[in-house]
Formats: structure tokens, C-alpha cells, sequence
């Protein structure tokens, strides 16, 4: 299956059966939980490899793993979350505004409100993964758009601003919000992103500074173009 296909209901299913299954680790995330993250990562400030974001997946120390049944397992439980950060990396591509987080529903007093705390602690938790890179957006144009990410996904928040995320229908709206802000602060980082750090992996062995110069000269390379190059 190619990571530009979208997930089908069917394996939208499993994905999240295996995150709540005991084959995975206790502090894996839930499905709206890591449509958050992926979000963050996706839209941030930097381009992050999935060697360095996908072990967050299953905990925040990243030094977990699922149990696995055998390769073709993690083959196939991997590309299914390759796909779902796919599914969103092309939303933003092609049509932003169309982007809709996932987020839980519940029933409080017969009215059916959305929870986006989950979501946003995922957020937040990609948002970790580079933090000094993202601190130009709180002092940005768009600071205020970032600010219900900051109520429901923040480890702490201040005690005055608890009213805001407590009472559930507030909480419903700031999750509209954050909806609707989503593009906004996309196109913020569009022009800024910056391309992943790239390992060089030398091709030809280092030349010790008392190796024969490569030239050919016959000469110590310290004393040739090791010389030259200082």
C-alpha cells in the first residue's frame, strides 16, 4: 500500500485498536492524541524526520517499543501511521481549510460537545520536539491564535485561566477555534520551515593529518594540503 493513500475505515480501526491494545506500550497515544502530534510536526517550524518523532509515539521518553508478532507486524502497523501523517501533510498541501482535527465527542446535559484536549496535548507534544524553534510564533501577528492550543494542551496553565478550559461548552468552543486558526498559523511557518538536518556520510576515509598527502606529492599531509587547507 503506497503512503499517499489515505486510511480506510477499516484500517483507521485497527490503527487505533492497536494503540489501546496491551501489545502496545501503556503511555502509547490514542488516535486524536497522535492527530495532534502529527499536526504539529507537519505544520512546525522545522521538518522532523519519523526516526526522530515516531518513537514518541509510544511514550514520551521515546525509549519504548510495542510487543510485535513478527516484522511484517511493525511493517504494517508503521505504514499505517506513515499514511495517517501523510493524510495530513496533504491537507495542508493541497487544501488547508478543509483540515479538521480529530477530535472526541461527549454528551454533557443532552448537548453533544467536541473534547479537544487530547488533540491538543498531542500538539503540544510535537511542539516539544522543538520548542526554542517555535518561540517566534508567541510574540508573532498570530500569537492569539495560538493561545487555545496553549489552554487545553499545556502541562500547566495559570490558575485564573482554568474557568476557560473547565466549563465544557467553553472548552467546545475554543476547539472550533483552534479549527478554524489551524491554516492561519500553517501559512505563519510556510515560508519560515526549515529543511531536516541531513547526516553527510564522508565517502572516502579522512586523511590523518601524517597520512601521505592524497595529492601525490609525497609529502605529509599536514605539511601539503593539510597546510594549505588551515
Amino acid at each position: 500500500m503506497h503512503l499517499d493513500q489515505p486510511l480506510t475505515d477499516k484500517e483507521f480501526d485497527e490503527l487505533d485498536q492497536f494503540l489501546l491494545s496491551d501489545r502496545s506500550p501503556e503511555d502509547a497515544m490514542t488516535m486524536d492524541t497522535l492527530h495532534g502530534y502529527l499536526t504539529a510536526i507537519a505544520i512546525g517550524p522545522e521538518t522532523i524526520m519519523p526516526a526522530e518523532w515516531l518513537p514518541r509515539v509510544w511514550g514520551q521518553d521515546g525509549q519504548q517499543a510495542p510487543t510485535w508478532k513478527n516484522s511484517r507486524d511493525e511493517e504494517k502497523i508503521i505504514n499505517l501511521i506513515m499514511r495517517f501523517m501523510n493524510e495530513v501533510l496533504v491537507t495542508f498541501e493541497v487544501a488547508p481549510k478543509d483540515f479538521e482535527p480529530l477530535y472526541c465527542e461527549h454528551e454533557v446535559n443532552g448537548s453533544n460537545l467536541i473534547d479537544g484536549e487530547a488533540w491538543c496535548w498531542g500538539f503540544w507534544e510535537g511542539m516539544e520536539l522543538r520548542p526554542g524553534s517555535w518561540e517566534p510564533i508567541w510574540t508573532s501577528e498570530v500569537a492569539d491564535l495560538m493561545r487555545p492550543i496553549y489552554l487545553l494542551g499545556a502541562d500547566e496553565i495559570e490558575e485564573s485561566e482554568l474557568p476557560e478550559v473547565e466549563d465544557p461548552k467553553k472548552a467546545h468552543q475554543l476547539a472550533l477555534a483552534i479549527e478554524a486558526n489551524l491554516p492561519s498559523i500553517h501559512r505563519y511557518w510556510l515560508p519560515l520551515r526549515k529543511p531536516a538536518v541531513e547526516t553527510v556520510v564522508r565517502e572516502e576515509p579522512k586523511v590523518g593529518r601524517n597520512d601521505d598527502c592524497p595529492c601525490g606529492s609525497g609529502k605529509k599531509y599536514k605539511k601539503c594540503c593539510g597546510a594549505e587547507a588551515e
